[in-house]
């Protein structure tokens, strides 16, 4: 992309002193080396077919599994047909961005109904057109609570590590603090909560279920937050939310969540979906987008962009979010998916992951897997392991089987309801034989 930027060569040199750097490629010191590609070893004078059958080539040796018991962030959870069928019309793929609501309504019908849905999901007043990925969204929450008397985050320590790379990022460049709660049996410590608030703390930052798969007491979090005077943002998993406590019932200030489950692929690409919602005490905070229902000159029902002479877009040195776009057509497989499911199929698949999930925990621990940490889960846990795990996936991965995540003291395993009972048992076999 060098040639394509307007930047000379002289202010190159400035920007990189300005960030300490001597070229362009340290700011990609911190991508693991592993998976940094210099380039490709092609012969010079290559057509584009024989280009092309070479990147097919190297295509063909990834190898795409077909029974997960991964997640970690990104989950492996059936896609009903219509999404694809919905989704796939050429109508809905344009880059086009709505602000023309004359020529834009069928895109802004779709992201008033996305946000309806996420609204109903959360139990929320409000929700944005959506962002770029769940850790963004736990983010621009945080920074929606900031004032200046309050300019501290407690974040759970608890939380997906990329969530809280993505809070302490964001945070670095506004100035503000980032306080990690600590853990006790892998959930949030309250006492350690309580004794940490301040009246300098502008918020508390919960995932629920948490990056272990344990269920938190989040109505307790909630009202330590509050009685302190911060605010209270609830990290959801939007399947799980369909048989938990609402991010409202749990008194939640603003819900956010990785939205990828619903209806996303794994390998779907780009950032996936952040989803956000709040109470109407906050709406005014909400970065992004958010499209609104109002009535035309023939008094007929229409959608515009609304709240949209903001910070963001006009005065931009006090902005709070530099966020202007959304995740167009990632919330629209979200809004499709959320259709076809309806509440009744959303449950099931919930209720399925979590009988499996718990299936498996029994299973795994007669043949010397114990569960880390005790209490509640959804559908993820950690497991103690007999060898090292590194070991222990290798051999399934030879049978074509992705294991759990490797973490701390064990392995994260999940279940969605796409895992089988033959599954289940044929991995608890071939652990089985792998320890004896």
């Amino acid at each position: 992309m060098g040639s394509y930027l307007p930047s000379t060569a002289g202010q190159k040199r400035q920007m990189l002193e300005a960030v300490g750097v001597s070229q362009i490629e340290a700011l990609y010191d911190n991508v693991p080396a592993s998976i940094r590609l210099d380039g490709l070893d092609l012969a010079p004078g290559l057509s584009e077919m024989e280009v092309s059958a070479q990147m097919c080539a190297l295509a063909d040796k990834n190898h795409v599994f077909h029974t997960i018991f991964r997640g970690a962030g990104a989950y492996d959870h059936y896609i009903p047909a219509i999404v694809e069928r919905v989704c796939n019309k050429e109508e809905f793929l344009t880059a086009y961005t709505p602000y023309q609501a004359e020529i834009s309504q069928g895109i802004l019908q779709s992201i008033f109904e996305y946000q309806t849905m996420i609204c109903e999901l959360t139990g929320m007043d409000a929700s944005n057109a959506s962002v770029y990925d769940g850790a963004s969204a736990a983010a621009e929450a945080v920074a929606m609570c900031r004032d200046r008397k309050r300019n501290r985050a407690l974040v759970s320590a608890a939380a997906h590590p990329a969530v809280i790379q993505t809070i302490q990022t964001y945070c670095a460049g506004a100035d503000a603090e980032v306080a990690l709660i600590p853990t006790k049996d892998g959930r949030t410590d309250l006492d350690a909560l309580r004794a940490m608030l301040c009246d300098t703390d502008a918020c508390v930052y919960l995932q629920q279920p948490n990056f272990y798969g344990n269920l938190e007491d989040a109505e307790a979090t909630g009202a330590a937050a509050h009685e302190a005077g911060a605010k209270f943002i609830l990290g959801i998993h939007p399947i799980a939310a369909a048989i938990l406590k609402s991010p409202r019932e749990c008194g939640a200030d603003i819900a956010v969540g990785e939205g990828q489950p619903l209806g996303m692929p794994l390998a779907f690409g780009g950032p996936y979906l952040g989803f956000m919602a709040c109470t109407q005490a906050l709406f005014r905070k909400l970065p992004g987008r958010i499209v609104g229902e109002t009535v035309d000159a023939a008094d007929e029902r229409c959608f515009v962009l609304t709240l949209q002479a903001r910070e963001q877009h006009i005065r931009r040195e006090k902005a709070s979010s530099n966020i202007c776009s959304n995740q167009a057509l990632c919330a629209m497989r979200a809004a499709v998916y959320l259709a076809a499911m309806g509440s009744q199929g959303l449950q099931k698949a919930a209720q399925l992951s979590y009988a499996k999930a718990h299936y498996l925990a029994e299973e795994l621990e007669k043949i010397g897997f114990p569960r880390r940490y005790p209490g509640a889960f959804f559908q993820e846990f950690v497991t103690e392991t007999p060898l090292p795990a590194e070991q222990i996936l290798a051999k399934l991965e030879a049978h074509d089987i992705l294991g759990g995540y490797p973490v701390e003291g064990g392995i994260l395993w999940c279940t969605t309801e796409k895992n089988t009972k033959a599954q289940i048992d044929a991995l608890v076999g071939l652990l089985k034989e792998v320890c004896a």
